[in-house]
C-alpha cells in the first residue's frame, strides 16, 4: 500500500510502467522512441507521453540521461564522428529494441 509521500513511481506501480497508459509510454515504447524524443522527432502527444514515462520510470530516465551526456560530449568534441562508428551504433541500439518484451 502506497501513502501520498512515496514517490510517483511508488503510486503507480510497476505493471504501469512496463504496460503505459493511453498517457504514458511503456517502458518498452520509450526505448523505441527514445532517440527520436531527445532529438525533438516525435510529434507533441508522443514526446508528452515519453517525458511522462521518464518522469516516473528510473531505469527509463537514467538511459534517457546517459543518451543525453553522450550527445552533449561529442558535440563538445568539435571533431566528425566516423561514420562506420556511428553505424555500428545505430545497429546496437537497434537491436536492443528488437527484443520481444512479451518472450522471457
Amino acid at each position: 500500500m502506497t501513502t501520498p509521500d512515496q514517490p510517483a513511481r511508488a503510486r503507480t506501480g510497476w505493471w504501469r510502467m512496463m504496460v503505459g497508459s493511453r498517457d504514458e509510454a511503456s517502458c518498452w515504447e520509450v526505448a523505441r522512441a527514445l532517440q527520436s524524443a531527445l532529438d525533438g522527432g516525435l510529434d507533441d502527444a508522443g514526446a508528452r507521453r515519453v517525458a511522462r514515462h521518464l518522469e516516473l520510470c528510473r531505469r527509463c530516465g537514467l538511459e534517457a540521461d546517459t543518451y543525453t551526456a553522450i550527445k552533449a560530449t561529442l558535440s563538445r568534441g568539435g571533431r566528425e564522428v566516423d561514420p562506420d562508428t556511428v553505424a555500428r551504433l545505430r545497429e546496437f541500439g537497434a537491436g536492443l529494441v528488437e527484443v520481444d518484451p512479451g518472450a522471457g
